[in-house]
């Protein structure tokens, strides 16, 4: 839905951080509106149509308008905290899934609907993007310290003109696997880093030599006593790999919200 709407939202009264919360704990108010573009349906299909007695909430996402820049990026799914709604993208409005309010199915009756997702793809970007900003793993603390050298590479980097830049804007997602398991004792380590189907090697780096590169700054330590990797297309990528790995949220390349 696109039009004038307002975002309602709780606050602590002696602490409000956001202008619109200020200036509603000015005249003694503990929520606040704020006004937003439109909002995103979360709530499934098949739970809309279910009769109202027995569900009557809906749950809908504020749109925001982002610049050409940061709409790839959320189309990408560089974004998790938002979602691309192709339905609105020539608005450049996407939705906010930080922000989400419950509201019951008659409010949202005289709502003027666009179709967000109009075919299966569409459908499947967004349940993928939904899952991502819910499902996002909380890696343990040695890990995220083996990983920094890595991270702050890659987030300094990413916007490149060279060879790694462009390398790492091809990637579509980072998997990473823990075995036997993330509470382990030793534990081997194995990323995936998958990329678009139609990037090949660039003229200068290989994806090889940007692996080597990339694995280096991940070198063994403590309990982490083996870390490998491979650049591939999903493809390339078996079921059982998928499944029994991770997403990595890696700054630019899957959690760019700053």
């Amino acid at each position: 839905m696109v039009g004038t709407q307002e975002l309602l939202f709780r606050f602590h009264p002696d602490a409000p951080i956001s202008e619109d919360a200020a200036f509603a704990a000015a005249h003694g108010a503990n929520a606040a509106e704020t006004a937003v573009r439109g909002f995103a349906v979360l709530t499934q299909t098949c739970d809309l149509v279910r009769r109202c007695d027995a569900r009557p909430f809906v749950q809908v996402s504020p749109l925001v308008e982002v610049d050409a820049e940061q709409l790839n990026e959320v189309r990408r799914g560089h974004r998790p905290n938002y979602a691309f709604i192709p339905g609105t993208a020539r608005h450049r409005l996407v939705a906010d899934l930080d922000r989400v309010m419950t509201v019951e199915k008659a409010v949202i009756a005289d709502w003027t609907r666009c179709d967000g997702a109009r075919n299966d793809a569409d459908e499947r970007r967004l349940r993928l993007a939904l899952m991502r900003n819910r499902g996002r793993v909380a890696f343990p603390d040695d890990f995220n310290s083996l990983t920094a050298k890595l991270r702050q590479r890659m987030s300094r980097k990413h916007d490149g003109l060279g060879d790694e830049g462009r390398a790492l804007r091809a990637l579509r997602e980072i998997r990473v696997r823990a075995a036997p398991s993330w509470l382990a004792t030793p534990v081997e380590i194995a990323f995936w880093f998958i990329r678009d189907e139609s990037t090949p090697d660039f003229e200068g780096w290989t994806w090889h030599e940007h692996l080597e590169r990339w694995l280096k700054l991940v070198p063994p330590d403590g309990r982490f006593t083996s870390v490998d990797g491979r650049v591939l297309t999903l493809d390339r990528l078996t079921a059982r790999e998928y499944v029994e790995s991770d997403p990595l949220d890696l700054n630019h390349l899957s959690a760019r919200a700053e």
